[in-house]
């Protein structure tokens, strides 16, 4: 169904379309709500792809290589064998398909096995009810919750703090 591959400079102009939609980005990092030229989501893309603390790959379709979104694992700390996972589909007539169940599962094995994480967390919006099931099929345990810590469309919410670490994990 999609592969993980990796991403490029001169997909900035997709992103960008994602990053037009409030939808696509309503529960996504709040750097996304301050990205509007073309010329902003190349910069950050730039800089989000040399960052040697993250892993980031771009989510494809198998049969047409087309980019439906972006995953991967940041502030990875070697010390503490941790990192904090991410997903954007972008493409929202994939949503609700099990692809993020899939990518998150694909994502938080390598994380374990290629590179050597004791830990993977996330925070996800309360709202996002298809992020929440995602990140509980995967294998995600909630540890707590954030109150009031997203603001969006004129509202505060929840977030939840989600983890997995690589002694519960079987893939």
């Amino acid at each position: 169904m999609v592969q993980l591959l990796p991403l490029h400079v001169n997909q900035a102009p997709i992103f960008h379309r994602w990053m037009s939609d409030p939808e696509v980005i309503a529960y996504s990092l709040s750097l996304f709500q301050n990205l509007k030229t073309p010329e902003q989501v190349a910069d950050w893309l730039v800089h989000t792809l040399q960052d040697q603390r993250s892993l980031t790959l771009g989510i494809y379709l198998l049969e047409t290589q087309e980019l439906i979104g972006y995953a991967g694992i940041v502030n990875i700390s070697r010390v503490n064998q941790s990192g904090e996972y991410f997903i954007l589909l972008g493409e929202k007539r994939y949503w609700g398909q099990g692809i993020g169940t899939i990518v998150t599962r694909v994502l938080v094995a390598q994380a374990f096995q290629e590179l050597g994480l004791h830990r993977v967390m996330l925070t996800v919006s309360v709202p996002n009810e298809g992020g929440v099931k995602a990140y509980l099929k995967a294998g995600f345990q909630v540890e707590g919750r954030l109150r009031d810590a997203c603001y969006r469309q004129g509202r505060f919410h929840d977030k939840l703090l989600m983890s997995v670490l690589k002694s519960e994990w079987s893939t």
